[in-house]
């Protein structure tokens, strides 16, 4: 069975509406066979279905001044409608048309092909995205270790059967849900309903195994800076909703970092750890950051860095020597924890001024902050 969620009151009070459709079918349900799939059906993404050509869908979208988009993710595809709450029942019957009812012509599909190659070229000169993909590729075996760009290989053999075979087997009515923000549920229900309630019954997947191993990447490039990150699983994922919740304030709000210079200051959150402790006093480190990717069972946590190259060594020491600090007891002191903590709060509040939908994130926060 499929899913449907309304909106919270807060943003029924805004003439806008976004409807998005999300799907459990990420990079990490691709098969050597489907290689790169999920990143040519985010860009086939609102393209001709077997109602209504490729331009006909952008000039609907245009009349209602419209926004559509999609992305993909290792666990996730994301399909979004944004437009005035008035035209919500155009909006989910063309967004559920497009992501139900692609044609895949060869003709749009050569023509992204040749975009995605384009893409590739860009995100080459990308190194912390780079780093990222590594990291993915050096941390796991299974499928988080698939990447999330479609490598070079894969793009000569992909075409529209494979896009349709992929979506066959993975878009599901038991791994869609459709959320709407500005609209009433009951509403959304009315009018989603008649467009969803053929969706086949079948059986759920397990999700595809990954398993955490840990490992080393290193790749020589012509570039004046030296571009390090340093990783560590966060066991469990979102399904050990505490320890997420918990990553995630260490990250956004009390270690942070940033660029050694940007508007605001140095590092932008000039009480951070990161900035106080390391981009204050170092002028060879560039960015100094924390991050952290969760998934459903596992997650990354760690600190991106950018140097020069005679300063690399030392900057993992200072990173190592970071994620050492704030692991010991007693060197987080009970101001800096509640300041990082009412600073996450913010950002929730903030993020409810979106349209985007998000309430199963703000109730995880008042879960964990009880608040």
């Amino acid at each position: 069975m499929y899913r449907i969620a309304g909106s919270h009151l807060r943003a029924l009070k805004s003439p806008a509406a976004t409807v998005g459709l999300y799907i459990d079918c990420g990079s990490m349900y691709e098969t050597p066979g489907s290689s790169g799939a999920s990143h040519l059906l985010e860009r086939m993404s609102f393209k001709s279905t077997t109602n209504r050509s490729h331009l006909r869908l952008v000039r609907e979208v245009e009349s209602i001044g419209g926004n559509v988009s999609a992305i993909a993710t290792r666990e996730q595809m994301c399909y979004t409608y944004d437009a005035f709450r008035a035209y919500v029942p155009d909006m989910v019957e063309v967004l559920i048309d497009s992501v139900r009812n692609p044609t895949f012509l060869d003709w749009e599909v050569k023509e992204q092909l040749e975009e995605i190659k384009a893409e590739i070229a860009e995100f080459s000169a990308n190194p912390q995205g780079l780093l990222l993909e590594a990291l993915h590729s050096a941390g796991y075996t299974g499928a988080l270790a698939n990447p999330l760009i479609a490598p070079e290989p894969a793009i000569h053999k992909l075409d529209s059967s494979i896009l349709k075979e992929f979506i066959a087997e993975n878009y599901t009515a038991p791994r869609m849900v459709l959320a709407a923000s500005g609209v009433e549920h009951d509403v959304l229900v009315s009018i989603a309903e008649p467009l969803l309630s053929d969706l086949p019954a079948v059986k759920r997947p397990e999700e595809p195994k990954s398993v955490y191993v840990g490992g080393d990447y290193r790749c020589q490039a012509d570039c004046q800076n030296t571009h390090v990150a340093l990783a560590f699983e966060v066991p469990g994922g979102w399904y050990e909703e505490k320890t997420a919740i918990t990553v995630t304030v260490l990250q956004q709000k009390l270690m942070g970092g940033g660029d050694w210079f940007c508007t605001g200051g140095v590092g932008k959150g000039l009480y951070s750890r990161l900035s106080l402790r390391i981009l204050s006093h170092y002028h060879q480190i560039e960015s100094f950051s924390a991050f952290n990717h969760i998934y459903n069972y596992s997650g990354l946590f760690g600190i991106l860095a950018t140097t020069s190259p005679d300063f690399a060594s030392k900057a993992v020491d200072l990173a190592a020597g970071e994620l050492l600090e704030v692991a010991t007891p007693g060197n987080v002191t009970q101001g800096q924890l509640d300041r990082a903590k009412q600073a996450a709060k913010c950002k929730v509040l903030m993020d409810l001024e979106s349209r985007v939908c998000i309430q199963p994130l703000i109730e995880s926060f008042r879960k964990t902050f009880k608040f």
